[in-house]
């Protein structure tokens, strides 16, 4: 780690993050909560290595984030990746969580929430993800809704991901979202879609194919003024997919399977992606490791876009 970015939190970036923001290039935010709770040793880190290949073969330079010794810290290294991927015990932090590890020193794997965070603070335009959070089934009385939509309202970033999860409540998540006035687009779909299924059945608010134009429209929302992120939903491949009826099959009866054991809270969530996984005969895993690669390749594509953009209106008269 070579640069220390100037503000009141330790930021420190990799050198060649640094030298790829310094230059204008294209840089895609990353999660490391991935690897650390997403997949068992080793395949998270080789879907870790995998995704940032993917924001490399589009054209850009990967920077996943992470927590370590009192600092926020962009861009991994080979060995951090499997330092973090081998290494229990690596705490998962959301962005309420970071002033704590942070103040603490101690070591943290960054979620959506919190890496959006990390890259607003270094100037880093585009994040990539697979699933965001939503509102969860049931929001009405438990007010259970994700951190990931709170902090969509407060960072300047683009984000791109496969939707969220057909275990949420993705209406309500849709109508979070056109409540606190963040943009939603899908890039070359007309649905908006859920995670490793390639539609919600809840068509987008906008459809935009032209990644020129997607650029245009998050540098006008900026220039509107709003300090607030950009989302762009884009579909996993459907060889990729998990068929939609199976997983709202495997929903449903879930749902009244956590009923008649009384689950509630943060366990129903659980329970109900373990009967996912279980419905889909393991395919659920596969799908999510392809799902994480097609967002940062189409991560990548279009921060290349937005990069020629800058450049472009940079050099106007």
């Amino acid at each position: 780690m070579t640069a220390l970015v100037r503000s009141a939190v330790p930021v420190r970036l990799s050198e060649e993050v640094a030298e790829a923001l310094h230059a204008g290039e294209p840089v895609v935010a990353l999660e490391s909560n991935v690897i650390t709770h997403g997949l068992p040793y080793p395949d998270n880190a080789t879907t870790a290595a995998n995704v940032e290949r993917a924001v490399r073969d589009a054209g850009a330079i990967p920077a996943t984030t992470y927590i370590e010794d009192g600092e926020l810290r962009i861009g991994m290294t080979g060995h951090d990746i499997e330092r973090f991927a081998s290494t229990p015990g690596i705490r998962k932090a959301s962005s309420r969580d970071l002033p704590v590890l942070l103040a603490q020193g101690a070591r943290g794997a960054t979620t959506v929430a919190s890496a959006l965070v990390a890259a607003d603070l270094a100037g880093i335009a585009f994040f990539s993800s697979a699933g965001i959070g939503g509102v969860h089934r049931g929001a009405q009385q438990t007010m259970d809704i994700s951190s990931d939509l709170i902090q969509f309202t407060r960072s300047k970033v683009a984000v791109v991901c496969a939707g969220a999860k057909k275990i949420l409540d993705l209406g309500l998540t849709l109508e979070y979202l056109e409540t606190h006035n963040v943009p939603l687009v899908s890039y070359r779909s007309d649905d908006f879609p859920a995670f490793y299924c390639t539609t919600s059945g809840l068509p987008s608010p906008h459809r935009l194919d032209d990644e020129t134009v997607i650029a245009r429209a998050i540098e006008t929302h900026w220039a509107l003024g709003n300090h607030s992120a950009f989302l762009i939903a884009t579909p996993t491949r459907p060889e990729d997919a998990v068929d939609a009826a199976a997983v709202d099959e495997a929903i449903a009866a879930a749902i009244h399977g956590a009923e008649a054991a009384d689950i509630r809270g943060q366990g129903v969530t659980k329970y109900l992606m373990r009967a996912v996984d279980a419905a889909t005969g393991g395919k659920s895993a596969a799908a999510n490791m392809a799902v994480l690669s097609t967002c940062a390749e189409a991560a990548g594509r279009l921060a290349v876009a937005h990069a020629k953009l800058r450049a472009d209106e940079g050099r106007r008269p």
